[in-house]
């Protein structure tokens, strides 16, 4: 039972019998990045499984599988067994978002695509996305499609708002809306408690939308026929 991870293009082998490290430093050196724990993820083999376990004191990482069917929020000291053929994993450290690639050759699960109706514009399970709600996301994922399996930096809001043609005040406002609307389906890390602002929600927001394929790299021609309506709109 072998499995390798995977980071822009370099494949390593991960022995069963020692811990591979993920960090600033260790087996994988991600990038020599100061938001990035010097020893943020591990992965090892034990109890018959192998396990993928953070063991950094901030950051989160997006875990799911090719699919984006089942997707985790690997929070700080959590742990969870990697029963895939193949899982991705995305996190933010400050201003760029990384995504690494697990491959395992005799997976202990085999997912199944849910049942998705199509009842307005964007349907991801029981939640509905509008066009424009879509068009934030695909907008601030935008840099991470277009480098999938790489590392990319997320757009702010200012660069998002003008790359669609919006006042900040409306990209806000649909950015809370999308926000929202996702953390009432459970999904985490978009919105703090009380008293308290969400840290990065546009980085996890983007993590969540890639890992579940919410957005696609196709996706990226309606954000083209997006600027062309706003260029003709402003040409009118």
């Amino acid at each position: 039972m072998s499995i390798q991870v995977e980071f822009c293009g370099e494949w390593f082998d991960v022995s069963n019998e020692e811990t591979f490290l993920i960090g600033r430093e260790g087996d994988l050196e991600i990038d020599d990045n100061p938001y990035l724990h010097r020893r943020f993820l591990t992965i090892t083999y034990h109890d018959d499984l192998w396990w993928l376990e953070n063991v950094g004191s901030r950051l989160s990482a997006t875990v799911a599988d090719s699919d984006g069917n089942m997707q985790a929020w690997l929070a700080p000291g959590a742990r969870l067994p990697l029963v895939f053929a193949h899982t991705s994993v995305l996190f933010t450290a400050g201003p760029t978002t990384y995504e690494i690639g697990i491959v395992g050759d005799s997976p202990h699960f085999e997912p199944s695509a849910p049942e998705r109706t199509q009842v307005g514009e964007t349907t991801i399970g029981p939640v509905t996305l509008t066009e424009t709600q879509k068009l934030l996301i695909i907008a601030l994922a935008e840099p991470v499609l277009r480098g999938r399996g790489s590392t990319a930096s997320i757009p702010t809001s200012a660069q998002a708002a003008a790359r669609l043609g919006w006042a900040i005040t409306r990209f806000n406002r649909k950015l809370d809306n999308v926000c929202d609307k996702l953390s009432r389906f459970g999904v985490r890390g978009l919105r703090g408690g009380p008293r308290q602002l969400a840290v990065n929600r546009r980085a996890r927001l983007v993590e969540h939308a890639v890992a579940s394929r919410v957005v696609v790299p196709a996706d990226l021609e309606l954000l083209e026929e997006n600027a062309r309506a706003v260029a003709e709109a402003a040409e009118s």
